[in-house]
């Protein structure tokens, strides 16, 4: 164990006098050189889900949904683009500055593309088993989306003041990752309760497998993104002096192998799969059904 910094050095922030060749690494603000193999996977990872998202949305031309994805995949690279700059400068203030903000508002996009979608999905099924309108998905869970953004990216910010030990920021940083918490859940509980009453009136029988892939896909990504908030809140629990915030295998599972597998999730939660596609197949088969004429005496010639 090193011992502490000396009196003048200075360990974080923008006038930091440390790095890799006159401090030791544990007296950076997360104690560890971020793995380059680790940040660099990530990288190429999220910009291959991205990719894949572009390319859907272009598929089935459905902007709504994809765009905030793409927003949240590009936040992904961004942050972990500051990551790699840790690995070079783990006491680098502009390194710290990106991850700290990108990698915890990223997911925020993720969840506004499910609200929306699922919000859509109540309407394609039947609005009338809903216990409210489904707009309502809207105008309750989009603003909500829209605060957790605003205090994670402003308590990041903020807690990076000076020393980082703001505890002000990291209090921010927590209500918004907290209410993130409390808004996913409300919201699975209320389409659960929905979906619930769907199935219990027998329509969910006739799925075909695009229709239990697309909600099987939001299912992952949504319960992925609410377990890596509830890691997040548990972390900045004792906020950066705490022993979680130090645990890099924790961080690259619950953090980047999670958000990750949500954005890979979402590209079966895509609309044009489970809803369009089937809307199309469903509109042949009501068009095949009326086309067919029972003549008995015949063909018509």
């Amino acid at each position: 164990m090193s011992q502490d910094p000396p009196p003048g050095t200075i360990t974080f922030g923008s006038d930091t006098t440390c790095d890799l060749h006159s401090c030791p690494v544990e007296w950076s603000i997360y104690g560890y050189r971020p793995s380059l193999a680790a940040n660099v996977i990530f990288v190429v990872l999220f910009a291959i889900a991205g990719i894949v998202h572009l390319f859907l949305g272009f598929r089935w031309r459905t902007w709504g949904f994809t765009i905030p994805v793409l927003i949240g995949c590009i936040t992904e690279i961004i942050g972990y683009v500051g990551r790699i700059i840790l690995w070079n400068n783990p006491f680098s203030f502009i390194g710290f500055i990106i991850q700290i903000v990108t990698l915890t508002i990223a997911p925020v996009f993720y969840t506004a593309s499910i609200y929306v979608t699922l919000s859509q999905s109540i309407m394609f099924l039947d609005p009338s088993l809903s216990r409210f309108k489904p707009q309502l998905f809207y105008w309750i869970f989009i603003p909500f989306d829209i605060v957790c953004l605003i205090l994670q990216a402003a308590g990041g910010a903020m807690s990076a003041e000076d020393t980082g030990s703001d505890q002000a920021g990291v209090d921010i940083s927590q209500a918004g990752l907290s209410l993130q918490v409390i808004v996913l859940v409300a919201f699975i509980v209320a389409f659960g309760d929905y979906m619930f009453r769907y199935i219990r009136s027998g329509r969910a029988s006739n799925w075909g497998w695009r229709l239990t892939a697309f909600f099987s896909g939001l299912t992952t990504a949504t319960v992925l993104i609410l377990a890596r908030c509830a890691y997040r809140v548990a972390e900045l629990k004792d906020g950066y002096d705490g022993s979680l915030i130090k645990e890099e295998a924790t961080f690259i599972v619950l953090e980047g192998v999670f958000v990750f597998l949500a954005a890979v999730a979402l590209c079966f939660g895509q609309p044009g799969l489970g809803l369009k596609r089937e809307a199309v197949e469903r509109r042949k088969m009501e068009s095949d059904s009326d086309d067919v004429e029972i003549n008995p005496f015949g063909p018509r010639v």
